[in-house]
C-alpha cells in the first residue's frame, strides 16, 4: 500500500519552515535534518520513508511555496551559505548568490523539486 506524506504548502515561508514542515511530515519521528543533502537521503527510504520507496508526497499549496522559495529566499539561503562555506567554493557561490539576486537561476523551490524528482521519480503530486 502505498504511503501518502502531505506538504502543506501554506505553512512554508521559508527553507527553514520546510524543513519544520517536511519533518513534521516525512521525517523519522519529526526530523530528518535540516539541508538539501538530509532530505535527499530522506528520501531513499529508512529515515521516516518506507525502505521500498512504496510512498508519494502530495504538497498542496505549493504555489504558495513556489513563491516564498523564490530568488528572495535563494538569495538568502545563498548568502549563508558563503559565509560558512570552504574558501575553495566562496567564488562559485557568490556566482550563485550573484544569479540568485538577478532574478536568474534555480530557486530554492526548484531545488527541492529536483530533489524530489531524483530520489523519488513520479513520486511527487503538486497540487
Amino acid at each position: 500500500m502505498t504511503v501518502r506524506y502531505v506538504l502543506d504548502g501554506g505553512q512554508v515561508g521559508t527553507l527553514e519552515d520546510f524543513w519544520q514542515v517536511a519533518g513534521e511530515s516525512i521525517g523519522c519521528g519529526g526530523y530528518f535534518g535540516r539541508n538539501l543533502d538530509a532530505f535527499a537521503d530522506c528520501l531513499r527510504g529508512g529515515f521516516g520513508t518506507p525502505d521500498d520507496g512504496d510512498f508519494v508526497i502530495e504538497w498542496r499549496d505549493h504555489e504558495a511555496s513556489r513563491q516564498n522559495l523564490g530568488y528572495h529566499e535563494t538569495a538568502r539561503q545563498l548568502e549563508m551559505w558563503l559565509a560558512r562555506c570552504h574558501p575553495t567554493n566562496k567564488d562559485r557561490m557568490a556566482a550563485r548568490l550573484a544569479e540568485a539576486r538577478a532574478g536568474r537561476g534555480p530557486t530554492a523551490f526548484d531545488w527541492l523539486v529536483e530533489i524530489i524528482e531524483e530520489e523519488l521519480p513520479g513520486g511527487l503530486r503538486l497540487r
